[in-house]
């Protein structure tokens, strides 16, 4: 077994998410607020009060409606030192969708304010101190559509000089029963977008896309049109369905399987075209991939993770190389079906003999620290 001892100062998570439901917008939702005060009562309720999508999406509402904050973090990394040789010294926050209402990208809603409040509360948390990890940079969330899109990125970066990229959940499936992240298709190709996207150029921010993979060749248009603009496509390119069955009959038979495989790596091989793309291995715990639908988890060991996995982290080194991958937790939403500790270890596992201790520097840490212009110190 390879580690990163010797090979990287610190691991750098590119895709971290934090919250607090009893004084952010999520305390809004109901169930948070039951869960906080009798947690067993909201996991027996949360099937019958939450859509299968959602119930798909997080499994548990421990997920969601808990405290997610630098400590919490800090306890579900601490494994990885014992896996890996090395401790997480560096995080990336990438907003964890706190919206109002729909019209998210417009400063004088309630979600626009929503989404600046979500940069100012990230700023609060206390990363650095004691043992905990340094934030490297924050990726807001923001709607390029929007009249105002411009005003927002400058409220945001009025609070930070973290601010590195922008994200914007374009993800629609149309099997009914699957979690949707935005209100139109087809978005990041649309006339709108691509307009309002100059101002993301305009600031040399990144932009983290988060679709599904039959959507990929959105990124593609994207890609083609802004190639100053470096493009993180998060999640693997998210092939739903293509460990087993989600939703109403995404990936319900062996053959459906096969070929949101086939589509996935056809799409994946013709972003790697466009040398503005980046892809960010996170998301490898997603549930709506098909791990299951237990809310205790579905993996369950590293090895099998490993082998799951394998196929798509292959499928992406063949074709982006080690100098456009990198990686992410996604935690604490992939938390209940895989550790911490058990995602670097695969991917160790599966790097090493792709790349050997180059590729391990460049996905664990490197890359990031380029791509979000992230200073560490010393």
């Amino acid at each position: 077994m390879s580690l990163l001892d010797g090979v990287v100062r610190g691991i750098v998570d590119a895709h971290l998410h934090q919250w607090n439901p009893r004084s952010t917008p999520w305390a809004a939702n109901r169930l948070s607020r039951l869960y906080r005060f009798v947690p067993a009562f909201g996991d027996r309720v949360f099937p019958m009060v939450v859509s299968q999508a959602d119930r798909e999406y997080v499994l548990t509402p421990s997920t969601v409606a808990r405290v997610y904050e630098p400590m919490q973090y800090l306890a579900d990394t601490s494994p990885v030192f014992k896996t890996a040789g090395v401790r997480v010294d560096t995080v990336v926050h990438m907003e964890s969708h706190w919206r109002g209402d729909e019209t998210a990208g417009r400063v004088d809603t309630p979600a626009g304010r929503s989404a600046v409040e979500e940069t100012r509360y990230v700023t609060t948390l206390p990363f650095g101190a004691d043992s905990l990890p340094q934030l490297g940079a924050i990726v807001a969330h923001a709607d390029p559509r929007a009249e105002r899109f411009a005003e927002l990125i400058d409220e945001h970066a009025a609070l930070t000089d973290r601010l590195r990229g922008i994200r914007w959940i374009t993800t629609r499936h149309p099997d009914p029963k699957i979690r949707n992240g935005a209100d139109a298709d087809g978005i990041l190709s649309s006339p709108s977008f691509l307009k309002g996207f100059a101002e993301v150029a305009d600031r040399r921010l990144v932009f983290d896309a988060f679709v599904y993979s039959h959507q990929l060749y959105d990124v593609v248009t994207l890609a083609r049109e802004y190639p100053e603009v470096t493009i993180v496509v998060d999640h693997v390119g998210a092939p739903v369905g293509v460990f087993g069955p989600v939703g109403a009959r995404t990936g319900a038979t062996a053959g459906a399987r096969a070929d949101i495989m086939r589509l996935w790596r056809e799409r994946m091989v013709t972003l790697a075209a466009y040398p503005n793309v980046m892809v960010k291995l996170s998301g490898l715990g997603l549930p709506v991939l098909g791990y299951g639908r237990e809310r205790w988890g579905n993996v369950g060991s590293r090895a099998t993770l490993t082998e799951m996995v394998g196929p798509l982290v292959d499928h992406v080194f063949t074709h982006f190389g080690a100098d456009r991958v990198m990686f992410g937790s996604n935690f604490p939403i992939d938390k209940p079906n895989v550790s911490f500790d058990m995602i670097v270890g695969a991917l160790v596992d599966l790097i090493a003999p792709l790349g050997g201790d180059y590729a391990l520097s460049k996905v664990f840490r490197d890359n990031a620290l380029r791509v979000y212009k992230i200073e560490t110190p010393g």
